[in-house]
């Protein structure tokens, strides 16, 4: 299926709304399949806030068959305000009591070299293997201010292209350590979809879309999935340049 689309919509609230009714219809699709499906989850503001309604709207028993997984995550503790995983723990997997089974964190809390050799295993054990990559049925991502995803950030584009499905990046302004899903794992996936809000965002998503400026130099630009299901969720102050 070709599907590469934006989607503009008047604010947040109204972006996560929209997005929630894809879920609704991926739950759906799931339970009909009869078999488990496999999410890459995302760090930031706005996934915390569909992580929210979703925890609202939703009902353990529709997520029986979803196993979550992390697209990143900084190295700090679960417990950390920082965690991605802890983050999406308190807002959607534990208020829905979602089984530990079904949920594959990246230890924050490890050495960043050893941990992204241990989560591409896991990768490879827990994923469908096509073409020799790990697929995903659905990939969650953010866009960061400077063009960054997942945890790739400019001028590293030698991780995106990584032949590695996972590697340890640093922050290059923070310093921060962290471990990140790849480019190759990225485009591997069945469907991405990017979840971009606020006006901070606009002079990157206009120089990706219009293929101007410094593009080249944002991963994010990069973001091809093989399948060609790929989705921009946007709201009006995102898309202010364009």
């Amino acid at each position: 299926m070709m599907r590469k689309r934006h989607y503009i919509y008047p604010d947040g609230d109204s972006l996560i709304a929209a997005f929630k009714c894809e879920v609704d219809r991926f739950l759906r699709e799931v339970e009909e399949l009869g078999r488990p499906a496999h999410i890459a989850l995302s760090g930031g503001n706005t996934p915390l806030s569909t992580f929210r309604m979703l925890a609202e709207t939703t009902q353990a028993d529709e997520w029986e068959n979803i196993h979550f997984y992390w697209g990143d995550e900084r190295m700090v503790p679960p417990d950390d305000s920082q965690s991605n995983f802890g983050n999406a723990w308190k807002y959607l997997i534990d208020p829905l009591g979602i089984p530990k089974e079904q949920v594959h964190r990246i230890r924050g809390e490890g050495d960043p070299e050893e941990e992204a050799q241990r989560y591409s295993k896991l990768l490879m054990d827990q994923l469908p293997i096509e073409n020799g990559l790990p697929v995903f049925d659905w990939i969650w991502l953010g866009l960061g201010e400077d063009g960054h995803t997942a945890s790739i950030f400019p001028h590293q584009l030698d991780l995106w292209n990584a032949g590695e499905l996972c590697v340890a990046a640093t922050h290059p302004v923070t310093g921060q350590k962290r471990v990140s899903i790849t480019g190759t794992v990225i485009n591997a996936a069945r469907r991405v979809t990017m979840l971009v809000t606020g006006k901070n965002k606009s002079h990157v998503v206009n120089a990706i879309v219009m293929k101007e400026g410094d593009y080249l130099d944002y991963p994010a630009f990069y973001i091809n999935p093989n399948s060609g299901f790929l989705e921009w969720f946007m709201d009006q102050d995102a898309t202010s340049w364009l």
